[in-house]
């Protein structure tokens, strides 16, 4: 009888002891297993060149009214427009139900002087014309793609060809009267 009672004691400290193995090797194995994943899951964050390209600022003040230049942000062509009062008026004056993607002017810029645009052909990816003084500005006075005839307008809403929606506006903001921050 107490050699009974001996097993059955030295049976209780034989699984507790196997118990604590386990979670002992059981812990040992996530963490070892989280600190050689580290290396691949920290290699998908974005590079520090990446991350600085995330915004862009730009000063506004050597543009000259009836102007433009293109800048880029995330690689992309940003096409920003000091417009004239005429431009802003033609733009002012669409009837935006009338339009494939109807938007109003005043929902596109946030100073009616300025119009902020991607500069990328929402049909094919094209740069459009219209930029640069004796380009092309196709039928509305705004930007035009010779790639496929997409027609904008002065405040870069597509009016004419195959483009089916206006040139996106990104994310901006006036950080001083003539400086802005795109992203």
């Amino acid at each position: 009888m107490a050699d009974t009672a001996h097993t059955a004691h030295g049976s209780s400290e034989g699984e507790s002891r196997r118990d604590f193995l386990l979670y002992a090797t059981t812990a040992v194995g996530v963490v070892g297993a989280g600190l050689a994943a580290w290396p691949f899951i920290h290699s998908m964050n974005p590079a520090a060149d990446v991350l600085a390209l995330s915004s862009t600022e730009v000063d506004l003040s050597p543009i000259e009214e009836g102007q433009a230049i293109t800048v880029t942000w995330r690689g992309k062509p940003v096409f920003v427009r000091y417009r004239t009062a005429a431009e802003i008026e033609e733009a002012r004056n669409v009837n935006a139900g009338e339009l494939r993607d109807p938007e109003t002017d005043e929902q596109r810029v946030q100073k009616p002087e300025w119009l902020i645009a991607i500069g990328i052909c929402t049909h094919l990816g094209c740069v459009p014309l219209g930029q640069k003084p004796g380009e092309p500005r196709g039928e509305y006075g705004g930007y035009f793609c010779p790639c496929h005839g997409s027609h904008y307008d002065t405040s870069g809403r597509i009016r004419k060809g195959p483009a089916p929606l206006n040139l996106p506006v990104p994310e901006y903001e006036f950080i001083e009267d003539l400086r802005i921050r795109i992203g």
